[in-house]
């Protein structure tokens, strides 16, 4: 049998029609096949791999790292510098009240532990969450999942969580001395990237502060410089309670945390003691890579390369069956006439060695999340073969 026979036999598949690339390598914005094809990612790992794939720093710091231990003890035990130093870093570059870093494997698992950090430290339990919102897909995440396509088939999910419109009065009106937390994604990614107003925005972090919720903001796409600023947040003026964190945050190791203040956290040391814990969260290999891609991004002028190349997209992105582009830096959602229409434009793409991809929740909207080290020359070459499958 090939590896691709054995890719369907022995793995477990999560679509119908995966994309099927045989990969043997990835460097800077390219993926390349087993066949030596090269291709320009303009997705980026889903937001991942912010400075490229197997950036030299990375590899290094893994390298160095790999000497030294790998797993020794369950997270929070053990004194382990790349833990200490990268919560030390992240706290100095986030507001203050965000200074408190919990480290896990995952987005996913980063927002099941900031909703039991809310239920615990709040002593409520309704939790309001966003229609079109995803947070990953464990059950917890799945439960504030906005769109009950994805929700039905898994219930009974967790009770008290109540959804409401993006941008809605609703939502506002629903916040109350009952409720838990609020949570929702700094811009809306698999709804097709879907900016908050920002006044909306802000009235929802002052009712929250009102009474007495924590306002959790999800910035696992839109963080580490996706937008053009370091946190998707700092666009709106406003600072959450507690903010969640993955994607990016391990430079292509597996990666994911939630911040709070220290008044906050500790309400998971007692009452029961290790409220929260993980086996493998903050391993000491993927805090390493997660420092040096993080000082490439602070270091290497990136994010401010960000605003530029995405006028450059949304002045190239320009067609008749271009119905609309919507972005938030990097993160770019090109609509087009329908779902079937991203199919042919995805095939397209991969036709002419450009690798992009769908959302979940707006599926006639091509994604484009591209290493921000991608080049201006690269953009335009992208731009060019997306309009030529257009006037197929």
């Amino acid at each position: 049998m090939t590896e691709k026979d054995l890719f369907f036999t022995h793995l477990a598949q999560t679509s119908e029609a995966p994309v099927g690339i045989q990969i043997a390598g990835a460097s800077g914005n390219y993926l390349i096949d087993n066949e030596g094809n090269r291709y320009l990612d303009l997705i980026g790992g889903i937001s991942v791999c912010n400075t490229g794939h197997r950036h030299p720093a990375v590899v290094a710091a893994i390298q160095k790292q790999l000497e030294r231990y790998l797993h020794v003890m369950v997270y929070g035990e053990l004194i382990q510098s790349p833990q200490v130093q990268y919560a030390t870093m992240l706290s100095k570059c986030l507001p203050d009240g965000l200074d408190c870093v919990y480290f896990t494997n995952s987005g996913a698992e980063a927002t099941e532990g900031a909703l039991k950090l809310a239920r615990r430290y709040t002593g409520r339990h309704k939790i309001i969450s966003v229609n079109k919102a995803y947070h990953g897909n464990t059950l917890g995440a799945l439960s504030v999942m906005g769109d009950e396509y994805w929700r039905s088939a898994f219930r009974p999910l967790l009770p008290d969580v109540y959804r409401h419109d993006y941008n809605s009065q609703e939502l506002l009106d629903s916040i109350d001395d009952a409720t838990a937390c609020v949570i929702m994604e700094t811009v809306q990614g698999e709804a097709g990237v879907v900016a908050p107003d920002k006044k909306w925005l802000t009235a929802v972090r002052n009712k929250c502060t009102e009474t007495n919720a924590l306002f959790i903001l999800d910035e696992i796409q839109t963080g580490f410089g996706r937008t053009g600023k370091l946190w998707g947040f700092e666009h709106f003026s406003i600072v959450p309670d507690v903010v969640l964190l993955g994607k990016a945050l391990g430079g292509g190791m597996p990666l994911g945390a939630f911040v709070s203040s220290k008044t906050i956290m500790n309400s998971l040391t007692h009452n029961p003691v290790l409220g929260h814990i993980t086996t493998f969260g903050g391993h000491p290999v993927c805090c390493a890579a997660g420092i040096a891609a993080f000082e490439v991004l602070l270091n290497d002028g990136l994010i401010a390369t960000v605003k530029e190349k995405e006028q450059l997209f949304v002045q190239l992105l320009k067609h008749t069956k271009i119905r609309e582009v919507r972005s938030a830096g990097l993160l770019i959602a090109v609509q087009l006439e329908s779902q079937d229409s991203v199919t042919k434009m995805i095939q397209h793409c991969l036709k002419n060695s450009i690798f992009t991809d769908w959302f979940l929740f707006a599926p006639d909207c091509v994604r484009i999340a591209p290493p921000l080290t991608i080049k201006n020359e690269e953009i335009v070459h992208a731009c060019d073969v997306i309009k030529s499958g257009l006037d197929l």
